[in-house]
């Protein structure tokens, strides 16, 4: 039976992150610093353009570890 509860738990996090990646992708362009963070590299060339959003992705980590300790702490 506590099995079936940890499962149950894994289903609700995969759901609770994908509905705050998915709120991310509509708001996106809405929140004018997300992706332009001092850290994120921009490297534009004649014919190709390199973006790492290093310091967005630190953040939005940060963030999701902080939902995952407070989600299945026991």
């Amino acid at each position: 039976m506590n099995e079936i509860f940890n499962f149950g738990k894994i289903l609700v996090a995969i759901g609770v992150i994908l509905a705050v990646v998915g709120l991310l992708f509509m708001l996106g362009g809405k929140i004018p610093w997300l992706g332009r963070l001092p850290g994120d590299f921009l490297v534009k060339g004649k014919n190709f353009t390199f973006y790492f959003p290093l310091t967005t992705c630190i953040i939005v980590s940060i963030v999701l570890s902080v939902l995952m300790y407070l989600f299945f702490r026991k």
